[in-house]
């Protein structure tokens, strides 16, 4: 699958994966930082995210081939990949299957399980009938009754847009997240030894990533450091984005 992206810089290629319900736009702005120490710094949108193609298939075997496929069909030699929360287990899945990478990042997301917590947000998505709103205002109020947290709410309401014809429709495909949702928790079983260089980054605010998390993660990745950014929670690079770009840049030079 060919996936949209956004380029911002020039030199070392370093490649962006974005979590579930989001897109390029959601790590635009600590990437400019990024590409501003010498990167040029390719974000993606997944599929059935932002503005790559949809597809009934969903999971993170066909995730990471469609990472692998951009980095072919862009002459992307051994980047640095960087991916969060959903984009996290990509990255984790790319680099089990593919050697294409010099080192990875893997933000506030471990290889494990994790029980589905995304249904208010779904039960929110469904309730939007898009045929039948007439303003942004109407959809977030609708959604208000789901969805209470107010940096959620915008982060997930991002994904509705004006159409040429005037209504409304959204950048995420909610029927086919909405089916495959438990998929996206799931374990990324990690049964090869990789020695690259990778960096495991946690909010000290976040549940996502315990110390037993990091050493299985390490079991496979055997040279794997963690940071942890002191008052971050899971949104580590909107959250505290200064000290998110330092590690990042430390851990990359």
């Amino acid at each position: 699958m060919q996936l949209f992206s956004r380029k911002v810089g020039e030199g070392q290629p370093f490649v962006v994966l974005h979590g579930v319900f989001g897109s390029s736009d959601n790590l635009f702005t600590v990437c400019k930082k990024i590409a501003e120490a010498g990167f040029e710094v390719h974000i993606l949108d997944a599929r059935n995210h932002g503005q790559s193609p949809r597809s009934e298939e969903f999971s993170y075997e066909v995730m990471a081939a469609d990472l692998n496929e951009y980095l072919v069909a862009n002459n992307l030699n051994n980047p640095i990949i960087l991916g969060h929360s959903m984009g996290g287990k990509t990255v984790m899945t790319f680099a089990q299957h593919y050697n294409n990478f010099s080192k990875i990042i893997i933000v506030d997301i471990a290889p494990r399980f994790y029980p589905t917590h995304h249904d208010h947000i779904l039960a929110g998505l469904a309730a939007i009938d898009l045929e039948k709103i007439t303003s942004r205002k109407e959809a977030e109020d609708i959604f208000s009754g789901y969805v209470s947290d107010f940096g959620e709410k915008q982060f997930i309401l991002k994904n509705l847009y004006r159409t040429e014809e005037g209504g409304f429709d959204w950048r995420i495909n909610v029927p086919v997240i909405s089916k495959e949702i438990y998929q996206i928790g799931g374990e990324i079983i990690l049964d090869k030894k990789v020695d690259k260089p990778a960096l495991l980054v946690r909010g000290s605010e976040s549940s996502y990533v315990t110390d037993a998390d990091f050493e299985y993660f390490r079991s496979s990745f055997v040279n794997a450091e963690l940071q942890t950014i002191d008052g971050a929670n899971h949104w580590v690079h909107a959250t505290k984005p200064v000290e998110f770009v330092e590690a990042i840049l430390k851990f990359s030079a």
